[in-house]
């Protein structure tokens, strides 16, 4: 008992220092985190080496006592106290990824993917990080094999990778004429030929020349720019291009450049014709690629880009094909969206309407891409709500479908075309100006279907499908102008997506309203087009067709027209249970619970399809409905 006793005092006073050096160590390590965020790093260590002191297995402390080292460039005891932070917890995700650097700061290309992909096996939500760390070694050992083997160029005097090196020199002399720092550029853009040359360029502190050459920087920063300063900064465009051309690299020292990302806007937004197409290759460049691209959403403020490169709509040159194609990139990052979500109702979209209003005087070509990437924009909930919201977006949509009656030319109808899928997505969202603006929408939209261009008509009719809920008059004025009709013939010709897009226009316009529902009947004899659309293996067009055949069937002699058909079977099939969607069964089931009180010999149909439980418990739907 004594024994057992002392056991467990000395348990208890183990515990009692353990929570003692425990607060100890935490607050040593507060310590340390502040000396590191002041970038004190040897501070850094020693707290967290005295925090370690007073615990040995506390994983915080090494992983953080690793990153210190890491910054101190100590890469051989950054990874030692990583394996150490994996004793105290084998799925350390922080010691792996601090490893994988310091192995890659050593060269240790291998082992630093290891590192890497032991965080993927740990997390696999950890992807992102994975593919941004597992670029990083990609990069880092290209770049250390090119800068290799252009020493060996050098070395072995070959007269390329020689002439790189006096060329620069060159360049580097004080006090010329600027027309001679332009020239020597343009030489030295010539004999940049392959990613040797790039290297070595790069080797040879090319991408100095701004901070060490006063006269060059001058030239390339001024606000005005005499012809001689536009000549100079043109070459400097042009050079850079031929040494960042597929060398990612160069790519990213070009662009950490203070005075490179600070000139490129304005650049852009200079308004002389070289600068400006230079500038679009140069950045293009970085927009064709998932690496460049992340270099230009991290080191510019991207929010101005889209006001700016949206300007050049109005360009009849080249100009607007390469600032549409950057800006279609740049759609593809996230966090280019997210910017642009700031600017979007006070700079972009008051120019967006203004190109779309003067769709006459524009870049037609580029215009209908300009719209697509608005389109393309409204996949970000934040600035599809702003733009579904703006009632100066709406008027100038419109007034270009107007428009299109005047001007029928291919361009024309391309602009149509991006306009008709800017409206569906706008109009996924809800709110008061679409409802103002619904009848006038769906009367173009009821125009557009005559129109020789399958995509044209599929589109308007997509448009309708999603407008007419909105509005009572809009669906109205459109049973007017024949669209029930115009839909069942749509729905004969067969093509999934219009079918997908009529038969919910359908639905919409036979949901309240008589005249559609009598129009329906009339247009489509004993139902067969419905009939055919039950049977799709499309599950939102059988719903679709369900609800809409149920909507119907309170018109006098619908449901005794359907007589000795396969509808009961059909609706039977769906109710039943085959449908994977609640929705599709439920209006099967209240389509046939319609079908048989308006038409009580169904019923016997019915009873010998064993159908008659599914009937019992359709009929609450029945009642719902």
């Amino acid at each position: 008992d004594g024994f057992l006793a002392s056991l467990e005092k000395d348990a208890k006073e183990r515990a009692k220092r353990r929570k003692r050096n425990e607060r100890l160590a935490n607050a040593l390590k507060e310590k340390g985190n502040d000396a590191f965020r002041k970038g004190d790093y040897v501070t850094a260590t020693q707290r967290y080496t005295e925090g370690l002191e007073k615990l040995r297995d506390k994983q915080e402390l090494y992983t953080n006592r690793a990153q210190a080292y890491l910054k101190m460039q100590e890469y051989e005891k950054a990874i030692g106290d990583c394996e150490w932070a994996l004793k105290c917890n084998g799925r350390c995700v922080k010691a792996y990824f601090l490893m994988g650097k310091a192995h890659l700061a050593l060269q240790h290309y291998s082992e630093s993917r290891q590192c890497y992909e032991k965080i993927l096996q740990i997390d696999p939500q950890k992807e992102s990080l994975f593919k941004d760390c597992m670029n990083e070694v990609n990069l880092e050992e290209k770049r250390m094999k090119d800068e290799e083997r252009a020493m060996k160029e050098v070395q072995s005097g070959k007269l390329a990778a020689l002439s790189i090196k006096e060329l620069l020199q060159k360049l580097d002399r004080p006090d010329q004429d600027i027309l001679y720092y332009a020239g020597g550029i343009r030489l030295l853009t010539g004999a940049v030929k392959d990613c040797t040359e790039q290297t070595l360029f790069r080797t040879n502190n090319g991408f100095s020349i701004l901070q060490d050459n006063e006269a060059v920087r001058r030239g390339f920063c001024a606000d005005k720019k005499s012809t001689a300063e536009v000549d100079l900064s043109v070459s400097l465009l042009l050079l850079w291009q031929a040494v960042c051309a597929g060398n990612e690299e160069n790519q990213r020292l070009l662009l950490t450049h203070p005075d490179v990302n600070a000139q490129l806007p304005k650049l852009l937004s200079s308004g002389v014709w070289e600068l400006q197409k230079e500038t679009l290759a140069l950045i293009s460049l970085y927009s064709e690629n998932e690496n460049g691209r992340r270099l230009l959403v991290r080191h510019q403020d991207l929010t101005k880009w889209l006001q700016i490169l949206l300007t050049f709509v109005s360009s009849t040159d080249a100009r607007a094909s390469s600032a549409m194609n950057i800006l279609s990139d740049l759609t593809e990052e996230e966090r280019f969206k997210t910017q642009c979500r700031d600017v979007l109702s006070t700079d972009v979209l008051p120019l967006f309407t203004q190109l779309l209003s003067s769709a006459k005087l524009v870049n037609q070509a580029a215009l209908a891409r300009c719209v697509g990437i608005m389109g393309n924009l409204c996949a970000d909930a934040v600035i599809r709500v702003q733009m579904a919201e703006c009632r100066e977006c709406w008027q100038a949509c419109l007034k270009l479908v107007d428009e299109c009656f005047d001007a029928s030319t291919p361009e024309y109808q391309e602009c149509l075309f991006a306009v008709l899928g800017l409206m569906m997505n706008l109009l996924l969202e809800s709110n008061v100006i679409i409802q103002d603006f619904a009848v006038d929408i769906s009367g173009k939209c009821m125009s557009l279907l005559g129109d020789k261009d399958g995509r044209i008509v599929t589109r308007a009719t997509g448009v309708l499908s999603r407008v007419l809920p909105a509005s009572s008059s809009a669906v109205e004025e459109a049973v007017k102008g024949g669209v029930v009709k115009k839909m069942i013939k749509f729905l004969k010709a067969g093509g999934q997506i219009t079918s997908n897009y009529g038969i919910k226009t359908l639905c919409i316009c036979t949901r309240s309203n008589r005249q559609a529902q009598e129009d329906l009947v009339k247009s489509d004899k004993r139902f067969s087009v419905l009939l055919k659309l039950l049977d799709s293996e499309d599950e939102m067009i059988v719903g679709n067709a369900a609800l809409c055949l149920g909507q119907c069937l309170v018109v006098p002699g619908a449901a005794t027209s359907l007589l000795n058909s396969r509808v009961v079977m059909l609706l039977l099939k769906h109710a039943g249970g085959d449908a994977t969607r609640t929705s599709v069964q439920k209006n099967a089931a209240i389509a046939l619970g319609k079908l048989c009180v308006a038409e009580p010999r169904h019923v016997a149909q019915l009873r010998k399809l064993n159908g008659l439980a599914v009937l019992h418990s359709s009929m609450k739907y029945v009642h719902q409905s």
